[in-house]
């Protein structure tokens, strides 16, 4: 029987239609309002919201990223009130999954609404930093799609911003926050059930789809880059595993090696990371063969002091079906568990961030610093090919 495949684009609508129905716990509980109240599912244990807890808007959806980012503020409680896109037929195809939410006729519209607290964008990657700078300045929170921001000259302004406003500037690294197997792993590495964290190496490969992806997608301009763009999610599991809150790149490769057509592509690049709690290495790619049942085959390990766990994020081509499966070898044992049921506490955490000014989904600094090593480790890269 032929296997079924998936590209990244159907994987992320999957994922963000099953998401719908699915809430998230948080350790921030204690901080929900009185005025709401919450029940939890005895399968998912994670909670749904008898009331709306904020009321959030979208400007931007030119990756399907959006929906899963949407799924995720819902999660937490948030009601999705109006969007704005000025592609006719991406808006078109967002009224279809949401035809209950305002479409509104210009950002300005969406950024002047007092009643509005957070905007999210998937908006075209270069446009995200400017247009989280201007939420800011609107009084609002931001949530973006990775990469966030795409130069250091973007991360500095909107560094300042953030810091002249309080507001939140969020990304959405999909990769820790909507992964459950991730997820579990930090509890995990938190307990100590593999001692110190000494190195991370983070793998995420992609499928590249070039009938599927726009122009922008193969403008480095716009994209920023393969560092920026995919590198950006192993850069805040790096720090965010290693407790590391400096750190600098050691080296960083990119090249285009396959895909002549496309000048300006890169479709490899890896980086060595040194930071003040640990060691990174990561590689990204976009050479995921058709015959993989998956856009990617994810994979992270964490090396401790007394052990090692092994992440396979969307697959697990030796074993198990599905994605979220956790391998944990220690002291005492060796141990499979399957991360399906775990629940995602992102959105709530972000949520009542937005409420009570907190940083219990993420830090502004990881954020920031996440993303600043990106950049760096971009801007840095010796360019490699096949000849040598």
């Amino acid at each position: 029987m032929k296997r079924l495949q998936y590209d990244r684009r159907r994987f992320v609508k999957a994922a963000a239609a099953t998401a719908a129905g699915l809430v998230v716990s948080s350790a921030a509980h204690a901080h929900i309002p009185t005025t709401t109240s919450s029940h939890h599912s005895e399968e998912t244990k994670e909670p749904t919201w008898d009331e709306p807890r904020i009321k959030f808007s979208v400007i931007g959806i030119n990756h399907d990223h959006i929906y899963g980012q949407i799924e995720a503020v819902k999660r937490g409680g948030g009601q999705l009130i109006s969007f704005y896109s000025k592609e006719p037929e991406l808006a078109a195809a967002f009224a279809k999954r949401y035809p209950d939410v305002k479409q509104a006729a210009a950002e300005q519209e969406i950024l002047q609404d007092k009643s509005i607290q957070l905007v999210l964008s998937s908006i075209i990657p270069n446009q995200r930093a400017p247009l989280g700078i201007d939420v800011m300045k609107h009084g609002k929170d931001y949530m973006s799609d990775k990469p966030g921001i795409t130069s250091l000259e973007q991360l500095a302004e909107a560094r300042r911003v953030q810091k002249q406003t309080g507001r939140i500037y969020s990304i959405m690294y999909s990769e820790r926050f909507e992964n459950r197997a991730t997820v579990k792993a930090g509890e995990l590495v938190k307990e100590g059930a593999i001692g110190k964290v000494i190195q991370t190496i983070g793998l995420g490969p992609h499928r590249m789809n070039p009938k599927s992806r726009p122009a922008w997608f193969f403008d480095p301009k716009q994209f920023g880059g393969i560092i920026t763009d995919i590198g950006s999610h192993q850069f805040d599991q790096f720090l965010f595993f290693t407790g590391s809150t400096k750190a600098e790149v050691v080296a960083s490769q990119i090249g285009n090696v396959h895909h002549p057509q496309y000048p300006g592509f890169e479709d490899f690049g890896d980086i060595m990371l040194h930071g003040n709690g640990g060691t990174g290495y990561i590689r990204v790619d976009w050479f995921t063969p058709d015959g993989l049942a998956s856009w990617g085959d994810g994979r992270l390990t964490i090396l401790g002091t007394d052990g090692f766990i092994e992440i396979r994020k969307n697959v697990d081509i030796a074993s198990h079906p599905g994605g979220n499966h956790l391998y944990l070898v220690n002291q005492k044992e060796t141990k499979y568990i399957d991360c399906n049921k775990e629940p995602l506490p992102y959105g709530t955490q972000l949520v009542d961030d937005i409420l009570h000014r907190t940083e219990t989904a993420m830090t502004q600094e990881h954020c920031f610093l996440a993303t600043e090593l990106a950049l760096k480790a971009q801007k840095e890269a010796r360019k490699i090919s096949n000849k040598v």
